[in-house]
């Protein structure tokens, strides 16, 4: 059978069986970013939107995704500009191995599209369907409430202490030291 949908933006026809899950016939097409962990939709790692609402790809049949719109990683943000929530998670070294981190990130941006000002327990708990093998969520819970900080001022990631910067439209520009205690004289960068 043929499934249509919007697949990261691009209208795509995908064939498939009545019996695969979503995250079968998104790794069958290339979109390996979901991972398959669980396969029971208790671990949260193929966790991908659709039509905005994060789902554990490897139990959605893939027939309830005719007609939808499905956003996997591959679709937030690209290697030269990464999404907020990808460069907070690189920026808090919330990496770890990084085999549950496509997962925490779309439910990562799926919370901050409906709370963009979370508290840390709201952090933990969104993120409480997702598991981490390597048990560190110490790094993610901070990735989390750092992108929504930096989103929430429209101010790419400097979680090291680096340099503020402004981003729109993806470019990114130098902004000038407004601080009157740093040593800098006015206009500096």
């Amino acid at each position: 059978m043929e499934i249509e949908l919007e697949l990261n933006g691009v209208e795509r026809t995908v064939e498939a069986s009545k019996s695969d899950s979503l995250l079968d016939v998104l790794r069958r097409n290339g979109y390996t970013g979901a991972k398959r962990g669980c396969d029971t939709g208790a671990c949260g790692f193929c966790t991908v939107h659709v039509d905005g609402e994060p789902v554990k790809s490897c139990v959605e049949p893939v027939t309830k995704v005719q007609g939808a719109s499905v956003e996997t990683i591959e679709g937030l943000g690209t290697q030269d500009d990464l999404h907020p929530v990808q460069q907070a998670f690189v920026e808090n070294t919330a990496l770890q191995c990084g085999f549950c981190i496509p997962g925490m990130i779309m439910r990562s941006t799926a919370l901050l599209e409906a709370n963009p000002a979370p508290t840390e327990q709201e952090v933990r708990e969104a993120l409480s369907d997702n598991l981490c093998r390597c048990t560190g969520y110490k790094k993610i819970v901070e990735a989390v409430l750092d992108a929504a900080e930096q989103m929430d001022d429209g101010t790419a990631v400097a979680a090291d202490g680096g340099r503020a910067l402004d981003s729109d439209d993806g470019a990114t520009t130098e902004v000038e030291c407004s601080r009157t205690d740093c040593g800098c004289t006015e206009g500096e960068k």
